[in-house]
């Protein structure tokens, strides 16, 4: 992994953490074991970030939930 993606992965996990007030290690562990990390936010690194922060987040936000991850 190249350090724009790690920058941008890193992105990520800091403003989920921050939105879903929970810790950046549990939303790093969340985005992994869902493998929404590695099947979603790398290999999709060209599209996803041109995206607003805000779309971002409802994105990736929904996408856990969908995977079982986060509540509905």
């Amino acid at each position: 992994m190249d350090k724009k993606i790690l920058d941008f992965v890193t992105y990520c996990i800091t403003k989920l953490s921050a939105q879903l007030k929970l810790p950046q290690r549990d939303i790093y562990s969340r985005l992994k074991k869902s493998g929404i990390l590695y099947g979603y936010i790398v290999p999709s690194y060209d599209v996803l970030h041109t995206f607003s922060s805000r779309y971002l987040m409802d994105d990736l936000i929904s996408y856990m939930k969908e995977k079982g991850f986060l509540p509905a």
